[in-house]
C-alpha cells in the first residue's frame, strides 16, 4: 500500500471509530454495547493486553476496558506489524479488529497470506474498483470463506435472505437459511417398486438376433 494512502485511511477510520456510542442496549443510539460476561470480558481482554505489549502489534484506537458496570470493551483497532500476530490469526468475539498494511505491489502474495493465516474460513470481503483484482481475490480466497463479500461488508448474510455458513474450523458450511442446510436434518431412503420384473438375466443387448 502506497505510505500516502493508508495514512489518509487511518485518519477516516480513526473518526469513524472514535465516533461509535457505547452504552446499554436499553439506549437504541448505542451503537457497541457490552459483552455477554466476565469471562468473554476476560477473555477479549487478554487480547487487548497482548497487543499493547508485542513487538508486532500496536494499539491505534481504543485499548479500554472497563467491567465495574458491564462487561465494556471499547471499539479497538490493533495494527499487526507481521501477518502472523496472535490477533490476526485467533477469533476474538467482541469489538477488536487488526489490521495488516501489505505493500501495494505484493497484492497477490498478500491473497495467499490470507488463504493461510488462520483455520477459520467465515466470512471475508474484498473492496476494490479493478475488476481483474476482484476476480483474483475471489479465486484465491475459494476456500478462506464461506461467505465471500465484494464491495460490502461481511456481515451482511439476514437466514432467509441469505444462505450463511463457514468452513475449516468455522463449520461444516451449511449455509443456513438455504435448503442446502436441510440436507443436515434428513436421512434420505430411496424407494423402487418394479410393475414390469425382468424375466432374463441377460442386458437385451446380450442376446443374440
Amino acid at each position: 500500500m502506497p505510505d500516502t494512502l493508508w495514512p489518509a485511511v487511518q485518519e477516516q477510520l480513526t473518526a469513524n471509530v472514535s465516533g461509535l456510542k457505547m452504552g446499554a442496549t436499553t439506549d437504541f443510539t448505542n451503537f457497541v454495547n457490552a459483552v455477554i460476561d466476565k469471562a468473554a470480558f476476560d477473555s477479549i481482554r487478554e487480547y487487548v493486553e497482548f497487543a499493547k505489549t508485542s513487538p508486532d502489534a500496536e494499539i491505534i484506537i481504543g485499548g479500554t476496558c472497563d467491567d465495574s458496570v458491564g462487561y465494556f470493551i471499547e471499539p479497538t483497532v490493533v495494527l499487526a506489524g507481521q501477518p502472523h500476530t496472535k490477533t490476526m490469526e485467533e477469533e476474538i468475539f467482541g469489538p477488536v479488529v487488526t489490521l495488516y498494511v501489505y505493500p501495494d505491489a505484493e497484492f497477490s502474495e498478500t491473497l495467499k497470506v490470507c488463504d493461510s493465516t488462520s483455520p477459520y474460513a467465515l466470512t471475508g470481503a474484498v473492496f476494490a474498483q479493478d475488476r481483474k483484482a476482484i476476480l483474483e481475490a475471489a479465486s484465491a480466497l475459494t476456500h478462506a470463506a464461506g461467505n465471500f463479500y465484494i464491495n460490502d461488508k461481511p456481515t451482511g448474510a439476514v437466514v432467509g435472505q441469505q444462505p450463511f455458513g463457514g468452513q475449516r474450523a468455522s463449520g461444516t458450511n451449511d449455509k443456513a437459511g438455504s435448503w442446502i442446510n436441510l440436507e443436515r436434518w434428513v436421512s434420505p431412503r430411496s424407494i423402487k417398486e418394479t410393475y414390469v420384473p425382468a424375466t432374463d438375466y441377460r442386458y437385451p443387448f446380450m442376446i443374440e438376433s
